[in-house]
């Protein structure tokens, strides 16, 4: 471990920001302080992200506030937090404050409506102002907040700020989220596919409108009505209110169904994956895809749409375009195949911890 402390700032500490910040620690040698909270209540999150994370702040004793670097998430208010640190005392002035895109709210349209009046993409946009650098985890993700900031900063154009997107972008870059497939590996193996075994179908994503499951089991109950034969296996976090259409196909797919359900702990889910065939994404936003990495590790063949993240990440004869799902899917059934090893390894191992560790310690520390 190298004498370099990083202060890790994460209001929403729960699915790919905490699976994010666990792989970091692990393999960056630095010396750590998360400051973090459950995932829950998104919106007021972010509202009080800043004045939530100087509190905190201000209950670490002097000498354990001096940080060479502060990794924020886009759930952080940078702009508002720098400045209520300059009257913090043992504060260090020249903290290089480093902010990651998971996701960034230009991309959610549907959240401008109402009262939020684009209040959330605006802190994304004022703490990408405010940070010294950015990481975003594609380049959709990036082209897609740097699109919305233009749109955002067109309908003022007699402020004459426009040229702000480009100071953003400068200071941006690609990183890939870290994968660890540790638990993936370690799996319980399965037989190689053969004939007459009944494919498998993965749905690992969240159990919500974004990810478009009704899309998914529309395409389901199709296949099954046309005398396809298959499997599922349906994981992924799920939430209070339960999508109807999960809750149909509880009854209507009841016989198909091998796994239903969020797996509690990783070497269960792992195990779930390993008995899969086909990872299925039918998602509507998707700023990376580590789901559908895992599954790809575990040997399931990906089927996935031609948008978002998924062209920089898997070659075109893995992706569909629109309104051509169902098809794909049913020429995979038939063909009933897995990935072998090698092309498992050879379709994730870029993304593993191991391989971009370096890259983030030179964003973080300049090394």
């Amino acid at each position: 471990m190298n004498g370099k402390r990083l202060l890790i700032l994460e209001p929403y500490f729960g699915g790919s920001h905490a699976v994010f910040i666990k792989g970091l620690l692990r393999h960056i040698p630095a010396q750590f302080q998360l400051l973090s909270l459950p995932a829950r209540k998104w919106k007021m999150r972010m509202q009080l992200s800043a004045p939530w994370a100087f509190n905190s702040l201000q209950k670490l004793p002097k000498d354990q506030r001096n940080f060479n670097t502060v990794l924020c998430s886009t759930f952080m208010d940078v702009a508002t937090l720098r400045a209520l640190v300059t009257r913090l005392e043992g504060w260090n002035p020249n903290a290089y404050f480093c902010t990651y895109f998971h996701e960034n709210q230009f991309a959610y349209p549907e959240q401008f409506n109402g009262n939020d009046n684009r209040q959330f993409a605006a802190i994304n946009f004022n703490t990408a102002l405010a940070s010294d650098s950015l990481a975003f985890n594609s380049l959709y993700n990036r082209r897609t907040f740097l699109d919305g900031c233009n749109r955002y900063l067109d309908k003022a154009r007699e402020m004459g700020v426009q040229a702000t997107t480009r100071q953003i972008e400068l200071k941006s870059r690609i990183l890939h989220p870290g994968m660890d497939y540790s638990h993936i590996d370690q799996a319980t193996a399965i037989n190689p596919c053969s004939i007459g075994q009944v494919p498998v179908i993965v749905w690992n994503h969240r159990w919500e409108h974004d990810k478009n499951p009704d899309d998914f089991f529309s395409a389901l109950h199709d296949l099954h009505n046309n005398g396809l034969d298959f499997r599922l296996i349906l994981l992924g976090q799920e939430f209070d209110t339960e999508p109807a259409c999960f809750r149909n196909a509880r009854s209507s797919l009841a016989e198909k169904i091998l796994h239903i359900g969020y797996a509690s702990y990783l070497q269960k889910y792992a195990d779930v994956l390993k008995n899969g065939s086909i990872v299925v994404s039918t998602a509507k936003h998707e700023f990376f895809g580590i789901a559908v990495l895992e599954a790809v590790r575990a040997g399931c063949l990906p089927l996935l749409p031609d948008r978002l993240a998924y062209p920089e990440i898997f070659e075109q004869k893995y992706l569909y375009r629109e309104n051509d799902f169902k098809n794909k899917l049913a020429t995979l059934l038939i063909e009933n195949c897995r990935l072998e090893t090698k092309e498992c390894i050879g379709m994730t191992e870029k993304y593993s911890w191991q391989t971009v560790r370096g890259d983030y310690m030179d964003w973080l520390f300049g090394t």
